[in-house]
């Protein structure tokens, strides 16, 4: 299984990316699918989690900013963030996991200019 993660970039604080992840293989469905970030020098924390069965979890630093949708069962994740920080600046990881393995993906940078 790999995970492909797109959509970092460059902006400006107060402005908005969406990230993607998409899996490739043949190991579906995914117990959870998540978003992880690692800011630089910074251990590598969870941002957001989608379960299965549709629930989801926020991490404190960004609730009501971001938003994570997408579908355990095709391997699909999306991560919007508005409203973003400087302190956002990190690089964001896509996560999946069965009941047996985890996954991640390569990362993609999001950083945010104050």
């Amino acid at each position: 299984v790999q995970l492909q993660a797109s959509g970092g970039g460059l902006v400006q604080a107060g402005e908005s990316l969406r990230l993607s992840c998409v899996a490739s293989g043949s190991v579906l469905p995914f117990t959870v699918m998540a978003w992880y970030r690692q800011a630089p020098g910074k251990q590598r924390e969870l941002v957001a989690r989608r379960l299965d069965g549709g629930s989801i979890i926020y991490a404190g630093p960004i609730k009501g900013r971001y938003t994570i949708s997408g579908d355990n069962a095709k391997g699909t994740l999306d991560l919007q963030m508005d409203s973003l920080k400087s302190e956002d600046t990190a690089v964001y990881y896509c996560n999946a996991a069965t009941w047996s393995r985890e996954y991640w993906g390569q990362g993609t940078q999001v950083t945010v200019s104050s």
